[in-house]
């Protein structure tokens, strides 16, 4: 049986082609979650106005991959300090953000949090937000995979 986890952290095809790398997770998609609009789209969702972030959902077997191994690989890959940003994505459609479906999820999150506040690893505090699981809308095709397809490399 899969599992899904929901994380934010910058513009979403970096962060999606390093979730793809893991042994153990099954599919990721980019998508927006976390807004005021329903069908949100790219051009709605980059004017801030929307409130959605965009975001990576991972399918995991978590046979083969636990949820903490997957909260590891999130804030390794992104400065979670920076509010409503990620280098130079400004907005907070580019927040650092934690989707959790279940109390297991909130706690596993909100103890890695913990952990890398006392860790000392970060100069400034931790600004990613822990929200509760909402709609998710499936980015656009031509966001799937966008790194993948259009041979680019991202800074994540």
């Amino acid at each position: 049986m899969t599992r899904d986890a929901i994380f934010a952290a910058g513009c979403f095809w970096g962060v999606e082609a390093r979730f793809r790398e893991l042994e153990g997770v099954v599919e990721t998609e980019v998508g927006y979650i976390g807004g005021t609009t329903d069908s949100p789209d790219y051009r709605s969702v980059c004017s801030g106005r929307t409130g959605h972030a965009e975001a990576v959902r991972v399918t995991y077997d978590p046979e083969r991959i636990e949820y903490g191994d997957l909260l590891e690989v999130f804030f390794d890959l992104h400065d979670p300090t920076q509010v409503d940003r990620q280098g130079v994505d400004i907005g907070s459609q580019y927040r650092s953000a934690i989707f959790v479906d279940d109390q297991s999820q909130r706690a596993l999150a909100e103890a890695a949090i913990r952990d890398l506040e006392a860790s000392g690893r970060w100069s400034a505090p931790i600004a990613t937000r822990i929200e509760p699981g909402a709609t998710f809308w499936r980015a656009e095709e031509y966001h799937q995979r966008y790194l993948e397809k259009s041979g680019r490399v991202c800074g994540v």
